[in-house]
């Protein structure tokens, strides 16, 4: 197996070619040293360039019908409030998922937000500023945006005078702080269509189901009111809790590109809903002799099954976090 990790580095491995996908995982786990893993997660691409979460209880080679075993490390649950992340190493490799996010042009910022956590990631990155030693555009190297100008650079160079004192760790932690107020921060986003053949996108996150068009929101499901996501072939099915004493329920339905595409958008639905919303996650069901839908159920631990597993490990000394530096 190939894996790209989120500081651009590369690992290779062996697995069993009957594994299941959580071997692979726990790979993974033990060589970055996470003790927070559920926040994160496998992926691969398919031959149609589709991104699809590498399922912990399935054989890898039922998942990856074709092509080379290629992954790709990424945060695939985003904290509500990373400040509430117990380890610095949990929290970098948010910074640099959210880094990769930014500057892939996924997650839109102002010059203004660019900028100042652009200026936190030189702060972590190269120190306090110092006039011997950084002269001219020190900052060239960095990627902060999309499509970034000289007038950006000088901005965050100006920011990061202001950073005296601050560690690699109270910089990511501000960085994350400032991170998390971004509109799509944290929102698995997916094409569809209402009933009217308009393009829309349906996001998923920790507090529920967002429906954004030409990038506006223009709804928003919160998980206390969803009573049920279904799919059937390409469409895609929430069912609201009825407000102000109605008791007739509602259900709003999406059109998806295809069969694949809904089902991939109410996966993603199920697994953020078991997350961040149950204490703990479901046992897998046995196997009827005649199933009707999918057998999908998330498996892996919820948030507050992570955050037991870390108050148990308190007595575990903190991981070191080798910080690589960034290249252009």
């Amino acid at each position: 197996c190939q894996i790209y990790l989120l500081n651009g580095q590369e690992f290779r491995c062996e697995v069993d070619k009957q594994a299941n996908g959580s071997a692979l995982l726990k790979q993974i786990y033990d060589l970055l040293n996470i003790l927070e893993s559920d926040y994160f997660g496998l992926y691969f691409m398919d031959q149609t360039d589709q991104k699809y979460w590498l399922e912990p209880n399935k054989s890898i080679k039922k998942q990856i019908k074709n092509g080379p075993w290629s992954f790709f490390f990424a945060v695939k649950f985003y904290p509500p409030d990373p400040a509430q992340l117990h380890e610095d190493i949990t929290r970098y490799y948010m910074v640099l998922q959210l880094r990769d996010d930014i500057v892939g042009g996924r997650l839109p910022c102002s010059f203004v937000t660019h900028a100042l956590l652009g200026s936190y990631v030189v702060q972590s990155e190269l120190g306090d500023f110092d006039r011997t030693e950084m002269r001219g555009n020190y900052v060239s190297e960095f990627s902060f945006a999309p499509n970034q100008t000289r007038e950006l650079e000088e901005k965050v160079m100006e920011l990061h005078k202001t950073h005296r004192r601050q560690t690699p760790a109270k910089a990511e932690l501000n960085f994350l702080e400032n991170a998390k107020k971004l509109s799509l921060y944290g929102v698995d986003l997916h094409i569809a269509q209402d009933s009217d053949g308009i393009e829309l996108s349906v996001g998923v996150s920790w507090n529920g189901i967002h429906v954004y068009r030409d990038g506006t929101l223009i709804n928003r499901f919160a998980w206390p009111r969803v009573i049920k996501l279904s799919y059937i072939r390409s469409k895609f099915y929430i069912t609201i809790r009825p407000l102000n004493g109605n008791t007739l329920l509602n259900m709003i339905g999406f059109k998806m590109p295809n069969h694949r595409a809904a089902k991939k958008l109410w996966k993603s639905g199920v697994e953020h809903h078991a997350f961040f919303r149950l204490v703990k996650s479901e046992p897998q069901r046995r196997p009827k002799l005649i199933r009707v839908g999918s057998k999908f159920r998330y498996s892996g631990r919820t948030q507050q099954e992570t955050r037991k597993i870390v108050t148990e490990n308190e007595k575990r000394p903190q991981p070191t976090v080798v910080r690589t530096h960034s290249k252009r």
